[in-house]
């Protein structure tokens, strides 16, 4: 099985940057396990668009794209739950 490419985009790196730096250590090794994984347990597809999905870590989501035929995952937008849907 290949490895898909994580790429993040600039708003989520800057988001990153705000998260305390204990969680931030979670975050980014969820995002690396994404490359092995694209869909691990727990990852919802968010309603109304096709290839778009979150995931869950603690309190913070992670809002990502999935380009199958480029083996690719882009990470839309990171943040607390509470501001991730806005």
């Amino acid at each position: 099985m290949e490895k898909y490419k994580v790429v993040i985009s600039s708003s989520a790196e800057k988001s990153l940057k705000k998260i305390p730096k204990k969680d931030v250590q979670y975050i980014i090794v969820a995002m690396e396990r994404l490359a092995v994984h694209p869909f691990p347990v727990g990852a919802r597809k968010l309603s109304g668009y096709e290839k778009i999905f979150r995931i869950r870590i603690g309190k913070y989501r992670v809002i990502y794209e999935v380009e199958g035929q480029e083996l690719l995952i882009l990470v839309l937008k990171i943040g607390h739950r509470k501001d991730i849907y806005r």
